[in-house]
């Protein structure tokens, strides 16, 4: 579809797996991702990886509690450039003086154990790791799922803090050896088509069908120079949405003038494909034969034309419609079909270019050139542009940008990560807001389903909400408008960084305090695992995908992420209202067992199943189809433990990130089989004897028993592929019992 093309042909198949020859294995190693990740290998496992990155980049939601968890597991010191940003709680009158306690927290953290403390509003974190930390064949962990940073020459993966935390103790983050994608680019883009049209067109073709998940993409083929910088990271950041591991790309001039303009000459250095290399599938982007592209509500795969929109837009809508309705409390009632006026037209009431994938500045440049003599009105369209760094908003400050922008009726706002997940630039109820920012998932930009307001945000390029924007928010494509755009060379500037930047990499202080805020808490006490596992399901959502921002919301919970327990009670708060307090009721009854007592609560599943409760964990579960589709944010998991959580149920998990950080919380990743799953029902209860010794022992498929209404039935669940350290962590409870016992089971 529109230019993507999906090449798997001549890959081996064996009960639906590929299976590489010896030949094609050899092959793998001689791709460019598997170059970077050898040289920062730390194991001798043809099959597996154990890496160690160059740096780690994390954001005001989620270095808070990464330090607490690491300094409760011994940290000294960060042994490897740390950059902390503060692009996510920057509205600092929200919940008081919660965000701004972090930001203090932040700083003394730096100061104490050697890291790097960008301000607010000085950059996004994304845009910071690219102008600072990377260089070409490094490898950066960040905790946020947008760590992408291929086209730079450096992969980039996004993780929970639970694996931050691993590097921050000099322990390794272990994959099991990855596929690898060649993204062949041909041809260059027509005016008016921008990086988000390519990007959204890459996501609609791969993420649905699931071809790319937790594979490494690398781009090359003779369209990668008709790209400039800007472009190229417009596509790569929005890799994360096609589900995949992580991305790199070749390296040219391009990447070795950006190095210079930035003033780091010596982080580059050429990569290019090797003779031989072995890819294990193929994606072919026709670059001339992408069009302007819409993502709508709730995902960015559920990308279409413009044009297509623009054709039927009462059948499009209304399907698009239905098809959101479904997982939305009934108080609910998306209403698409309001955004058509009379004339047959598409209306916006707001557009926003924002953060890692929109603030760049040649989007911004080129948005600017086509508003250039026009108005956005002064009807109910608005238009908001966030630079993403304070160099970009130097930059545009300086060439007339911003000026054109606010000329037109554009509000001009500082670096800021807000809109992407509901802290800024919230729309009104049922209005559509067109973004060029990375994701529209429900119950994320401002929604808040359980008191019935819902925001409709679509995905688009700059380019088209400019051109939108011209037409006072009648949808347009860019390619539509006519209008003149010659980019300017970017011309950096450093001085912002130099003057309001901390940086203490190599110089900790161990006598600076830790400044704490009132809500700033330490993690509450997690139990081990027992022998045996009875977990209650709290929660049962049957959707196709359940996103992170379904399981702890986003916008205004952000301000809590410093205190495990207050979060927690916004824990699936706007899909599962009652799940709160069902897995409370659960942790009720472990604290109960735990202490000797024989709950009422669990008298017939006791008789039941003759459970030995003195050695048998007892807590909450959730199933969901397939969870963890999103956020790196670990607190997904970590609240659903705090409440009791002590396993997840699922066909399958959207991505490895979520996964993995059940696992370093102690929950137990349970796969099932979709027909062991139809029946399950919330209230249930299910049953795992001599889970302990089997997830030490590394046992992959478990007989389990499930209580319903006073009938017991048989499944098959599975935990595949744990690490010998994953079990030993599962054991313990948590990463921070882990470590407590000295890394032992």
């Amino acid at each position: 579809m529109n230019g993507v093309t999906w090449n798997a042909a001549g890959v081996r198949l064996e009960n639906g797996v590929p299976t590489p020859s010896e030949r094609d294995r050899a092959g793998r190693e001689k791709t460019i991702a598997y170059r970077i990740l050898r040289a920062h290998e730390k194991g001798h496992d043809f099959d597996a990886f154990r890496i160690r990155f160059d740096a780690l980049i994390s954001h005001d939601i989620t270095y808070v509690g990464i330090i607490q968890t690491a300094r409760a597991s011994g940290l000294k010191r960060f042994p490897v450039p740390y950059a902390l940003t503060n692009c996510h709680n920057s509205l600092c009158a929200i919940g008081g003086t919660i965000n701004e306690d972090d930001h203090a927290f932040g700083l003394s953290a730096a100061k104490k154990y050697g890291g790097i403390y960008v301000p607010a509003n000085q950059a996004v974190i994304h845009q910071y790791a690219r102008e600072k930390l990377t260089g070409c064949g490094r490898m950066l962990l960040g905790s946020d799922s947008h760590t992408r940073y291929g086209c730079y020459g450096t992969m980039g993966v996004g993780e929970g803090g639970g694996e931050l935390v691993k590097q921050l103790l000099e322990n390794t983050w272990d994959v099991a050896a990855p596929e690898v994608v060649l993204v062949w680019l041909e041809g260059a883009p027509r005016r008016g088509v921008g990086p988000h049209d390519v990007a959204l067109a890459m996501t609609a073709e791969l993420f649905p069908k699931g071809l790319v998940k937790n594979k490494i993409l690398e781009f090359a083929g003779p369209g990668v120079r008709s790209l400039r910088m800007d472009y190229r990271i417009g596509v790569d950041v929005m890799t994360t949405e096609m589900g995949c591991l992580s991305s790199i790309w070749v390296t040219d001039e391009a990447v070795q003038d950006y190095y210079e303009t930035i003033g780091r000459p010596e982080a580059f250095r050429p990569l290019s494909l090797a003779d031989g290399a072995y890819y294990d599938s193929m994606v072919t982007v026709r670059l001339d034969e992408v069009e302007c592209m819409i993502a709508l509500p709730f995902h960015p795969s559920k990308a279409l034309p413009i044009h297509t929109l623009q054709s039927d837009p009462a059948a499009i809508l209304s399907a698009c419609q239905a098809d959101c309705q479904k997982g939305l409390p009934s108080k609910v009632q998306l209403d698409l079909l309001s955004c058509i006026d009379a004339d047959g037209n598409v209306r916006c009431e707001q557009g926003v270019i924002v953060g890692c994938s929109g603030g760049m500045y040649e989007n911004l440049a080129e948005a600017a050139a086509i508003l250039e003599g026009g108005s956005i009105g002064n009807g109910a369209f608005d238009l908001s542009v966030y630079p993403a760094s304070a160099p970009i908003n130097l930059a545009v400050l300086r060439d007339g940008i911003a000026e054109t922008f606010l000329s037109a009726g554009a509000v001009m706002k500082p670096c800021f990560c807000g809109p992407c997940f509901g802290a800024g630039d919230t729309p009104a109820n049922n209005t559509l807001s067109i973004r060029h920012a990375t994701r529209n998932f429900p119950n994320r930009e401002g929604s808040k389903p359980t008191e019935g307001q819902i925001a409709a945000v679509a995905l688009m390029d700059a380019r088209s909400i400019a051109a939108t924007a011209k037409n006072g928010g009648v949808l347009t494509a860019a390619t539509d408008i006519a209008y003149s755009f010659e980019p300017k060379p970017y011309r950096y500037t450093d001085t912002v960084y130099e003057k309001r930047v901390y940086n203490g990499y190599g110089r900790p202080d161990p006598s600076v305090p830790l400044r704490f805020g009132p809500n700033i808490a330490d993690w509450p006490k997690i139990p081990h695992l027992e022998e045996n596992l009875l977990v209650q399901l709290s929660a049962v959502i049957r959707d196709e995908v359940t996103t992170t921002d379904e399981l702890i919301p986003s916008g205004e919970t952000s301000s809590y992420r410093s205190n495990p327990i207050r979060l927690s009670d916004f824990a699936l708060s706007r899909r599962c209202p009652d799940y709160v307090g069902k897995s409370k009721a659960a942790r009720a009854l472990e604290q109960a067992r735990a202490a000797g007592e024989t709950p009422a609560a669990l008298s017939d599943v006791q008789r039941a199943l003759d459970i030995p409760l003195n050695k048998t964990s007892v807590g909450s579960a959730i199933y969901a189809n397939r969870p963890g589709d999103g956020s790196a944010r670990e607190q997904a998991a970590s609240c659903q433990r705090v409440l009791g959580g002590f396993a997840n149920l699922c066909v399958d998990y959207a991505t490895k990130r979520y996964r993995s950080n059940c696992i370093n919380w102690g929950i137990v990743p349970f796969t099932m089989s979709p027909e062991d799953a139809a029946d399950l029902q919330v209230g249930d209860w299910v049953y795992v004897p001599d889970i302990r010794d089997g997830i030490l022992a590394g046992t992959e498929s478990f007989e389990a028993f499930v209580v319903s209404g006073g009938t017991v039935s048989k499944r098959t669940l599975f935990v595949k592929g744990l690490t010998v350290e994953e079990r030993s962590i599962l054991a313990q409870g948590c990463l921070m019992n882990y470590y407590a016992a000295g890394g032992k089971a």
